[in-house]
């Protein structure tokens, strides 16, 4: 059974820097065919897409956020890791890694429990 964890602050000061970390059991990241995404939902909005990273190591962001945004991975820890630069108010959210095992694109089949971050002074 997959299993995913996030991890990192609740709360981030405006124009600090977020990191999150998503940490997978019962599953390889490098399986291939598998990807792993970071998802986000503000409050009283839909769920948003940041980026994901593929069992090979290539990412892809979501245009939007692609300037303040980078996702790495440690094999070796079986983990991958948001970044999220100059926060402010606006990227409070929940926040969720996901992994999609069908090929990019399909659906989203593995979820963590989400982590609400909160950026505040």
């Amino acid at each position: 059974q997959i299993l995913l964890q996030e991890s990192g602050p609740g709360l981030v000061k405006p124009s600090q820097a977020l990191s999150l970390t998503c940490t997978v059991s019962g599953g390889s990241i490098t399986i291939n065919g598998y990807y792993w995404h970071w998802i986000r939902q503000p409050p009283g909005k839909g769920l948003e897409w940041m980026g994901g990273i593929a069992s090979s190591g290539r990412v892809l962001y979501n245009p939007s956020l692609k300037s303040r945004t980078s996702i790495s991975r440690d094999t070796s820890k079986n983990q991958f890791t948001l970044h999220l630069s100059s926060v402010t108010p606006e990227d409070t959210a929940v926040y969720w890694c996901a992994g999609e095992p069908a090929g990019w694109g399909t659906s989203y089949a593995y979820w963590g429990q989400g982590t609400q971050v909160t950026v505040s002074s």
